[in-house]
């Protein structure tokens, strides 16, 4: 199968590194970590060893292959879906944070999955990543059922020796990763914790009201996910990654913008919709677009999505 991994950051690195082992994988991502990929291949070191060689470009407009897959940070998927609009896909799958597949159905001629991944990964140096953890791959169609392509797709992970499946019920699936995220990310980005800190300790309260509020909207939005099963999901996930540094401390670590948007803006302005209060999300929200803010990461008149009422 020919796969292209948009976003080959750490987690898509390590995916599309992976699916290498068995397929023909193009990377697209950013130098010096692409230009070392092409010299001297892919190394994978930590929970998984190996050494692949994926086609590395930095420019992914008008590729072609069968599937693609976003890694992108979610803030990135408009200019992801410009670019893959200029190729030819047979189905594309959102591994990303947030609920961002409807952007990328709406700009692309093409079948949209939605996903969900619980590999941990790391960037260690360009042409290096660490895998964190192994986990799961999970692929189905946005609005739930069963789907062939989805069974597809996952069969061609497993033949690359990449845990995954399919799912029948993704829309539960995807707020459940929108409620780990929104338990884990913020509150260790904040912190800087480990996620180990999320499961036990003052942390713990903050994250499981942040879950909780998802969860609620999430039902509001016809979808059945209780709140205890978002809390078990941020406590399970917490605990199999308790040394893990969450994507948005890392972020924070490096001086980066976060995704804050994507994960906070999301469940509030989707609570807003229906009438539901998110004033822990709200809270995150507005205490990590501060930190942007005081490093120039968003202007000051960049409130981001889900600020109504801040």
């Amino acid at each position: 199968m020919r796969i292209l991994v948009f976003g080959a950051g750490s987690l898509g690195s390590l995916i599309g590194g992976l699916l290498a082992r068995a397929h023909d994988v193009t990377l697209v991502g950013r130098d010096p970590h692409m230009r070392r990929v092409r010299e001297d291949g892919l190394r994978i070191e930590g929970a998984i060893e190996a050494h692949t060689h994926p086609r590395a470009l930095t420019d992914g407009t008008g590729e072609r292959a069968d599937v693609a897959i976003v890694t992108t940070k979610t803030y990135d998927t408009d200019a992801a879906a410009r670019a893959l609009a200029t190729g030819r896909y047979e189905t594309v799958i959102s591994l990303q944070n947030g609920l961002t597949e409807e952007r990328l159905l709406a700009a692309l001629d093409a079948r949209v999955l939605a996903g969900t991944v619980t590999y941990g990964a790391r960037l260690a140096d360009p042409g290096r990543v660490e895998c964190t953890g192994t986990g799961e791959v999970t692929i189905g169609a946005l609005s739930g059922g069963q789907d062939p392509e989805a069974e597809r797709v996952a069969e061609a992970f497993r033949e690359a020796d990449v845990t995954a499946g399919s799912a029948t019920d993704m829309p539960r699936r995807r707020f459940r990763k929108l409620a780990v995220n929104a338990g884990i990310n913020g509150p260790t980005a904040l912190a800087d914790v480990d996620n180990a800190a999320v499961a036990a300790g003052p942390a713990g309260a903050v994250a499981r009201e942040a879950a909780c509020e998802v969860a609620t909207v999430a039902r509001a939005e016809g979808v059945d996910l209780s709140n205890g099963d978002a809390v078990a999901a941020v406590e399970r996930v917490a605990e199999t990654t308790a040394a893990n540094h969450s994507s948005m401390r890392q972020d924070r670590a490096a001086g980066r913008r976060t995704e804050v948007d994507a994960i906070y803006g999301a469940a509030i302005d989707r609570g807003e919709t229906h009438d539901v209060e998110t004033p822990t999300c709200r809270t995150l929200a507005a205490l990590l677009r501060a930190w942007e803010r005081e490093r120039e990461l968003r202007s000051a008149d960049d409130a981001g999505v889900g600020t109504r009422g801040i």
